[in-house]
Parts: structure tokens; sequence; C-alpha cells
């Protein structure tokens, strides 16, 4: 590499140096041209002069006038040559220190190349001789492998001869020993567990829910599907209905409600699923028998009137709502929406006092938690308001509800408690389990909601049914309304560990199969008795 460089840069000086003498050459020349060109030329049509010179004359005189013009211009001429000799002589130097430059440096890389491979052969040979030593343990691990195979096929003949049996048959048999303890101490273990949580939980959990409870105290609602609206008398009966009928065939169309004229004094029935519809019905219907002008184009006119005046008592109730539950801003949309509650009921409880009931309880939880009680109180005012859109959006009332207030700017914890009251999105925040436990409190409680006679009779038979599916089971009594169930089982069948685990099976299978507001107490019994006779 040093070579190669030194023929380099004595390459490049022959160059510059023979670029420098041509330029020298050329502008030496020049000169001597023009003095040959600028000279004088005498010819036959100058007058006055002879028409032919000696050429012995002329030859000399050329000659002199050349040198002349050569010696005259030769001092330029050789500055320029001394200015591109001293140019080259300092291109040369120039690249002599690049040339010294690079071969310093090739020195350094050659240096720093033997000591790298210095070290790889040094590494080459480390590893070299760890691969050896790692075959050598590979065959002395390969060799204890097969002594130990030997040494636990010989112990095994030994056993098998010892005990008179297979290892199959003694592998099995102690499988099945350590099973039936595992499953001993686990079921034992689990009860121990569960009771000591349900001793902590239930003790901590009914002091929250006492001191709760005893804070709110909320009226009992009975649902209805029909208004009465009182007549003077029953010849009013007749100016409803109309001639041929069609002052009823009019109300009816106007306000979408069914009107049930029977033979009941004094009163009118009006039916309809819609309990805001239903509202202006009846206030339009009560307008016009005050009124005393009953006619289609009346019946239109005190319809819109009822109309407007049932979006005010909305509104109105809305607000008082959120002045009830501490609630300071909300859209205005939402507040109508939630004063139309104010008509729904659920299970006989009205809906509005059912949120608002549930917002204080939620406040309260929160209050003893140490949480936002705003939060928890607000998501707990607005988890039922989709049922005010259920029969003009497609969905459930908690998916609903969800989606209006997401739209009308609630925060991701509310909407996000709303949807998930009812467990159709799984809840992730504090606030969504204190939301529903709120709405189980406030619909749970005695007397809060009524079902029909039928479906309480369906699910009590249900539930003693469940439990006398099960086996060892003598008798099965449902008590204190459905909500506690007492099985007795047969002693000689299960045993107190199965009772346990019999209790927890029931338990999950009502939970999975029914239905029901609360919780269901499972209770088994199990009774040993033992009677002899003195004689």
């Amino acid at each position: 590499m040093i070579l190669a460089s030194a023929l380099f840069g004595l390459v490049v000086f022959g160059v510059v140096r023979r670029r420098t003498r041509r330029r020298t050459s050329s502008k030496s020349a020049n000169p001597i041209a023009g003095a040959e060109q600028s000279r004088p030329v005498l010819t036959d049509e100058d007058p006055g002069q002879p028409t032919t010179l000696d050429p012995l004359v002329t030859k000399p005189l050329s000659g002199s006038h050349s040198e002349a013009s050569i010696l005259s211009r030769s001092p330029a001429t050789l500055e320029q040559a001394r200015a591109l000799q001293q140019q080259a002589g300092e291109e040369v130097a120039v690249l002599r220190r690049e040339v010294h430059e690079q071969t310093a440096d090739l020195e350094r890389r050659e240096h720093r190349l033997g000591d790298r491979e210095a070290r790889l052969d040094n590494d080459a040979r480390l590893l070299e001789e760890r691969a050896q030593g790692l075959a050598q343990l590979e065959e002395d691990l390969a060799a204890r492998k097969l002594e130990l195979l030997d040494l636990a096929e010989e112990r095994r003949r030994i056993l098998e001869r010892l005990a008179e049996l297979t290892a199959e048959q003694a592998k099995a048999e102690l499988i099945g020993e350590i099973e039936h303890d595992a499953k001993r101490q686990g079921a034992v273990r689990a009860r121990d567990i569960e009771n000591q949580i349900q001793a902590e939980s239930q003790t901590r959990a009914r002091r929250l829910l006492a001191t709760v409870i005893q804070r709110v105290a909320s009226e009992q609602t009975a649902e209805a599907v029909v208004s009465a609206v009182h007549l003077p008398s029953d010849d009013m009966k007749g100016r409803i209905i109309g001639r041929e009928g069609r002052n009823i065939r009019s109300f009816e169309q106007t306000t979408g409600v069914n009107v049930i004229i029977d033979e009941t004094p004094d009163a009118v029935l009006l039916s309809c699923f819609d309990p805001v519809r239903r509202e202006i019905a009846r206030l339009t219907l009560e307008r016009l028998l005050f009124d005393g002008r009953i006619h289609p184009s009346r019946i239109e006119e005190m319809h819109q009137r009822s109309q407007a005046e049932v979006e005010q008592v909305c509104q109105r109730a809305g607000e008082d709502a959120l002045v009830e539950a501490g609630i300071t801003s909300m859209h205005p949309e939402l507040v109508t929406t939630l004063g139309q509650l104010k008509f729904r009921t659920s299970y006989g409880q009205n809906v509005l006092k059912h949120l608002i009931e549930s917002c204080h309880i939620a406040g309260l939880i929160a209050d003893e938690l140490q949480l936002d009680r705003k939060l928890c109180g607000r998501a707990a005012l607005l988890h039922d308001i989709g049922k005010a859109l259920t029969h003009e959006a497609e969905g459930s009332h908690a998916m609903v509800g969800a989606e209006l207030a997401r739209r009308f700017g609630e925060s991701e914890d509310v909407v996000h408690a709303i949807e998930a009251h009812h467990n159709e999105v799984e809840p992730r925040t504090v606030e969504a389990i204190i939301t529903q436990a709120a709405d189980a409190i406030s619909g749970g409680r005695p007397g809060a909601r009524r079902e029909s006679l039928e479906s309480y009779v369906k699910r009590l038979a249900r539930l003693e049914e469940i439990a006398r599916e099960c086996e060892g089971v003598d008798k099965v009594f449902a008590m204190q309304a459905g909500r506690e169930i007492r099985v007795m089982v047969l002693p000689d069948v299960v045993d107190d560990i199965q009772a346990q685990v019999l209790a927890r099976d029931i338990a999950k299978q009502v939970e999975h199969e029914l239905t029901y507001p609360g919780q269901i107490k499972v209770t088994v019994v199990r009774e040993s008795r033992a009677t002899e006779v003195a004689r």
C-alpha cells in the first residue's frame, strides 16, 4: 500500500510538470509568430519602390526583426513561467502532504487490523477449547443418563416384585388417593375461605347498606297502564262518542290512545302503553269536558294545548329532579327526557323517583367509600334514562341511554356506568359497580316493585324444582316470598362437606336460570338422628 501511494504521487507530479512545460512553450511561440506576421512585405503594386529586392538583403533584415521581437517579449513570458512553476510546486506540496497523511492512516489501520486478527485468533482458540470441553461434558452426561435409566429400571422391577403391582397400577392407585385427599382438603379450605370472606364482607356490607338505607326514605308506587277520567254524568259518554262515533274516532286518531267506554258509572278509561301520550290524552279529555264543546277541530286544539303543557311539566319535573339530586348542570334535552320518566313506571315503581332514590344511594355509598359523590350520583340518576326512548329507538334501554348521554356531552365514566348497569357491557370502573348496587338496592327493597302473581308462582315452582333435581335431596321449601330456599338432604348420602358444595351448586344454577330482584339465600340442612328404645 505504501509503494502504491508513492507511485501515485510520482505520477501526479509528472503530469503537473508536463502541463507546466506545455503552457510555457505555447506562450513563448506566440510572440515569434506575431513578429513574423507584422513584418513589412513589398509588392510590385507599391509605387515608388523597386519591384524586386536582393534576397541576401531581405533575409538578414527579417531575421533581425524576429530576434528583436522575441527579446523584447521574453521577460514577461519568463515571469509567467515562473508563476506557473511556483503554482505547480505548491500543488505538488499539497499532494505530498495528502499522500503522507494517507500513508500514516494506512499504517494505523494496518496496525489495528493486526491487533484485531490477533484477538480473533485468541478467541477462536478459546472457543475451540470450550467446544472440546462441552463435547466431553455431553458424553459424560449421556453416560450418566444411561446409568440412571438402568438404575431406575432395576428399582422398578424390585418394587413390582415386592408390591406385586405393575407401575401403571401403582401410579393409578397413588393418583386416586392424592386426588381424593386434594379434593377433600380443597373443599375444606374453600369452605373456610368462603366463611371468612362472607363474615367480613357481610359485616361491612350490612354496616354500609344500613347507613345508606336509613338515610333514604322513599314512597311506594303502583304501576298503571290506564287512566280514568271522571265524568260529570253518564250523558257525557254520548257526547264523547259523537254522531256515528266521529268524536271518539277523532280523539283516538289525534291522541293515539284507546278510549274505553263501558258500564262503569261516571268514568271513561284511557289505555296506552306510552304514559306521556296517555297523560296528554287525559288532559285533553278533561279540557273538553270542562269546555263542553266536543268536536274534531276542538279536539285537535285541546290536544295541542295539552301537549305543550305536558312538555312544560316534563321540563319542570326534570329540573326538580336535578335540584333534589344535587346536580347543577345538564344538557336541556337530557333534562326534558329525564322529566318524561315521571309518567313511566317499572314493576310498579315510578322510574323518575327510582332514579332520584338511586342517586341518593349512590352518593351515600360514594361518601362511605371516599369516592366522587357527584360523579356516582350523576351516573345513577341517568342510568335508566333510556327507558324514555325504548319505544322510539331500537336496543335495550341501557345502550340507548348510554348513546343519548354520549350525544349530549356526558363524560365517558357516566356513559360507561349507564351501559354497564345491566352487565350488557362488563363494568370496568368503581362508579359502574356503585351504579349497579344503587339500582339493585332501590329496586330490591320491600314494596318498591311488584310483579304479576303468575310469574311469581312460576318462579317459586322452578326454584324448588332446581333444588329437587340434585342427588340426596329429601325436601325443598321456598320461603320468605322466594328470597330463601331451604333444602333438606339425606344424611346417609350427603356429608357435611358435600352439603356445602351442594348449596353452592344450587345457588349457581339459580343465578343462571332465574331472573329475580335482590338475592336468594340457599340453605342446605343435614340432620342426623339416632333413636333407640329402652326396654
